[in-house]
């Protein structure tokens, strides 16, 4: 027997078919975002967040069977990270899959990706088929935050729905971003919830970035 879907769920699912921003948490922090195969939906997540649109926006997946609908034959490498760190607060760049909006990927064509390791995004992300806008649900320049109770009216009141479902973010730093450059050799672009003696002892060589 299929269970129903709660309407809290119910309205989030709808609103990211309809290219419509919400706010869900995540494994570390609450996120604003949408589906993340819409150009439409990333233009949004910037002018609602005033973030610079020059900056790519990260994406989270449900598990590596999403990775195709972000990157095209992924590295071992990418594999590799993949199998020791998720889900959880990994995120890893990777070459964009052709039509991925230009918003969700930088100059070189890198794009940055998780599997989420929240129930409730990845319901969000295996229930639409569609990986999901990920970024930080704060105006730029203010503080992110973990608890429902201090997300930003200013921004909660401008989207089409807030999902208040458990369990609460673990709040703390936000994931870490790394580069595979080939073997075990990795840059360290932004370094959060996964250290560098855990990326070590996994078997990769991080580095600092330029």
């Amino acid at each position: 027997m299929v269970r129903p879907l709660g309407p809290e769920l119910e309205r989030a699912l709808a609103a990211v078919a309809a290219g419509q921003c919400l706010v869900y948490p995540t494994e570390t922090l609450y996120a604003l975002g949408g589906d993340g195969t819409s150009a439409a939906v990333a233009g949004a997540v910037c002018a609602l967040k005033g973030r610079d649109p020059a900056k790519p926006l990260p994406l989270v997946i449900c598990g590596p069977e999403q990775l195709p609908l972000v990157t095209p034959r992924p590295a071992p490498e990418v594999l590799r990270l993949g199998a020791a760190f998720w889900p959880g607060p990994l995120s890893v760049l990777v070459r964009a899959a052709p039509g991925l909006p230009g918003a969700m990927h930088d100059a070189r064509g890198l794009t940055s990706v998780r599997v989420t390791s929240h129930p409730v995004a990845a319901a969000l992300c295996r229930l639409s088929g569609r990986p999901l806008v990920a970024t930080s649900a704060n105006l730029s320049g203010r503080p992110a935050t973990a608890r429902l109770e201090e997300l930003d009216p200013a921004l909660t009141a401008r989207v089409a729905c807030v999902v208040g479902l458990g369990p609460a973010p673990a709040g703390g730093a936000p994931s870490t971003v790394v580069e595979p450059l080939g073997g075990a050799a990795l840059v360290v672009h932004r370094l959060g919830a996964v250290g560098l003696e855990a990326l070590r002892r996994a078997g990769f060589d991080p580095r600092p970035a330029a």
